[in-house]
């Protein structure tokens, strides 16, 4: 499959004749990446699957209202992440677990996923990860893991890029405090 620049690949999206063809490669290169931002949120392996497919067939049904203001791989982002969201407010209301308790929800979510096969300190700090804010246990992961830029985030969270460096290291730190604590 012939590779092609964003631009090209949106201009791609945008012609009837070349859509499903452009859009399979949409699919190729964002899996990987959507699926471990969505894996890092929910915790467990089939549900990140299911939301992985729920983003595309989402973005393959809003694909004509692309406007292209920002980058594909942003808009990408934005779904994955309203998908988690949207799905993490149904488990809470489904098993009846407050947004205080849902760390220890995703945490037993973790540990029961035959997929996951981190060792104590994975888990230790996982746990640590799961204390944090939903949003600034996303934008942790966001920086840490994916090594995201600040402006990108911005543009997925809409969150100015001054609050996502302060939320960034209050994360970290409770994270720390955590980690040290347990030592």
């Amino acid at each position: 499959m012939q590779q092609y620049s964003e631009e090209e690949l949106v201009e791609r999206l945008r012609d009837p004749a070349t859509q499903r063809s452009a859009f399979t490669q949409v699919v190729s290169l964002y899996s990987d990446k959507l699926y471990w931002q969505i894996r890092k949120m929910v915790m467990n392996h089939d549900d990140a699957n299911d939301i992985l497919q729920d983003t595309f067939m989402k973005a393959w049904m809003n694909i004509d209202g692309f406007r292209g203001d920002s980058k594909l791989s942003t808009w990408m982002h934005k779904i994955a992440v309203n998908e988690c969201i949207t799905f993490l407010n149904k488990q809470r209301t489904m098993n009846n677990v407050s947004i205080d308790d849902t760390d220890v929800y995703l945490l037993e979510t973790l540990k029961s996923d035959e997929y996951f096969d981190g060792d104590e300190i994975d888990e230790k700090l996982q746990k640590a990860i799961l204390t944090l804010p939903e949003k600034q246990r996303l934008v942790f992961n966001m920086k840490y893991y994916d090594d995201m830029k600040y402006e990108d985030m911005s543009d997925i969270l809409g969150t100015s890029v001054g609050a996502l460096k302060a939320s960034y290291h209050h994360a970290v730190k409770k994270i720390e405090a955590i980690l040290t604590d347990d030592i």
